[in-house]
């Protein structure tokens, strides 16, 4: 609306014109309909004695004097007298006839216009006369015509009207957005108390988590800085940082974990949040880079607990993590000459024991490690 708003600033100086058009109220024809009056007005005197001279020349009531009426009259009943003895007369007596009625009606006529004529012709002339300035005045600046005059009202008031609800629309769409605006402000301050009651709780849940996947020393560290400005997420522009070990400055996730520390990180978190933020799939890869043992095995515990509420997919060469999944996959990669080809074969019940010792001790069908990967695989 403001960029509709900004093309009528010249428009605008033109509302002391469409309001000076407004209140003359021209209407159309109306400088020749005053023209004509101004016209009569102005041969007033003589008009009245002309029509007041054919009066009575038509029909006076001056005993001494003889009218067209009389005179006619007299011819018609002369004739009407003679067609008695003629019938040739009678179409010359009705044609008298009918001048008299004719003679009749225009005296009627004339006594009307005698009595329409204005008493005080002068006032009436300096009213048609100025009224006759201003529609003159009018054409000279926005004409030439009168229609040209009465268009421009048309379609100035139009504009106008809209301008006026522009300005009224920006005033109540302003009136919305500091409505909107205070309630956005207050559910900011909403989110960022929930936020502040969350962050510590989520920090002490996933640094637990971290202690259970070989990072025993590191801390997870979620903080809350107000942000430059509101948006969608709120007021707080929040952090999540490591300490690898006592006394280590906080540092970025990204910026202070090896690969393998982010996979364990995001782990600890996804294990946290699993309850509360359902994702339908995560990829792992190099989760367990630089552990082994018992670090290991709570890997692939906790891979398993957050495969409960969605598909976990985890490139692993751990045993102890491969043990806890319920499908075991393995990649093949084979090169015949010039050509690679890679292909993904399913294990299950032997072939997986034995791929299991293979990953544990190097050896498919070593009784030792085949018992260590039976073992692995009954702690699922």
């Amino acid at each position: 609306l403001k960029v509709r708003h900004a093309k009528f600033p010249v428009f605008s100086g033109a509302r002391p014109d469409i309001e000076r058009i407004e209140a003359i109220d021209p209407k159309p024809g109306e400088d020749a309909a005053l023209a004509a009056e101004a016209q009569r007005l102005t041969h007033l005197e003589s008009l009245r004695q002309a029509a007041a001279e054919a009066h009575k020349l038509l029909s006076t009531e001056d005993e001494s004097a003889v009218d067209a009426g009389t005179l006619l009259g007299t011819a018609r009943r002369a004739v009407e007298r003679a067609a008695e003895h003629d019938a040739g007369l009678a179409p010359i007596a009705q044609a008298l006839a009918d001048l008299v009625y004719g003679v009749g009606d225009v005296t009627v006529q004339l006594s009307g216009y005698l009595d329409g004529l204005d008493t005080d012709g002068a006032a009436r002339l300096d009213a048609v006369q100025g009224r006759r300035a201003e529609l003159a005045d009018l054409m000279r600046q926005h004409g030439p015509g009168l229609d040209d005059v009465i268009d421009l009202l048309d379609s100035g008031s139009a504009r106008l009207l809209e301008l006026d609800r522009t300005d009224a629309r920006i005033e109540e769409l302003q009136a919305a957005v500091v409505q909107a605006l205070a309630r956005a402000e207050a559910l900011a301050d909403r989110l960022s108390e929930r936020r502040r009651d969350a962050a510590g709780r989520l920090a002490e849940a996933v640094s637990a988590e971290l202690g259970a996947l070989a990072m025993p020393d590191a801390r997870l560290l979620v903080t809350l800085e107000p942000a430059d400005r509101l948006s969608a997420s709120g007021r707080d522009e929040v952090s999540f940082l490591l300490v690898p070990h006592p006394g280590a400055e906080p540092r970025p996730i990204g910026r202070g974990a090896s690969g393998g520390e982010l996979s364990r990180i995001m782990l600890a978190l996804e294990v946290v949040l699993a309850g509360v933020d359902p994702v339908p799939t995560f990829v792992f890869d190099e989760v367990d880079a630089g552990v082994g043992g018992a670090a290991a095995i709570e890997i692939g515990r906790r891979l398993a607990r957050l495969a409960e509420h969605a598909q976990v997919v985890v490139v692993t060469h751990l045993a102890q993590v491969a043990a806890f999944a319920s499908n075991h996959l393995r990649v093949l990669k084979d090169t015949a000459g010039a050509f690679t080809e890679s292909s993904v074969e399913r294990l299950t019940g032997e072939a997986r024991e034995r791929e299991m010792a293979r990953l544990l001790s190097g050896l498919a069908d070593s009784e030792s490690g085949l018992a260590h990967a039976r073992e692995l695989l009954a702690l699922r």
